[in-house]
Order: C-alpha cells, then sequence, then structure tokens
C-alpha cells in the first residue's frame, strides 16, 4: 500500500476588497490566510472520512462546492 500523499500547503491567495484593491493589513492578511488553512485542513479530514467510509468522492467534492456557494455573507450592502 502507498504512503498517503500530503496536500500541498494551501497557496495565500491576493487578497482583494470589493473594490478590487489588495487588503493592505498585514493582521487581516494573517488572519485570511490562517483561516483558509484550517477551512482545508478540516475539509481534507472530511473528504478522507468520507472515502474511508466508503462515499463517493466526486460526490463529497460537488458537496463541498455546494457548501461554499451557500455561505451567506451577512454584511452586504444594500
Amino acid at each position: 500500500m502507498k504512503a498517503a500523499k500530503k496536500p500541498a500547503k494551501l497557496a495565500a491567495p491576493r487578497w482583494l476588497t470589493p473594490e478590487g484593491a489588495p487588503v493592505g493589513c498585514r493582521e487581516k492578511i494573517k488572519v485570511l490566510n490562517e483561516n483558509l488553512e484550517e477551512i482545508r485542513g478540516l475539509a481534507q479530514d472530511a473528504l478522507e472520512d468520507a472515502v474511508l467510509m466508503g462515499c463517493d468522492e466526486a460526490q463529497f467534492r460537488k458537496v463541498l462546492r455546494q457548501l461554499a456557494a451557500g455561505l451567506v455573507n451577512p454584511y452586504k450592502r444594500r
């Protein structure tokens, strides 16, 4: 049995404001990157659990995409 390959560390995106300007605060960028890495880790663990329990990997990935698409922005400007 092959050793499981560890997922690569997520490349941090260039965070942008709604107007398209780069986010300049280092502390904000740090928090965003940490949150993203935490989500990646949780999603990886959940994918592994699903596959080990016999679920279809493609279906699980589709459910994750639906979950992301369904997130609600409570601060959206009206």
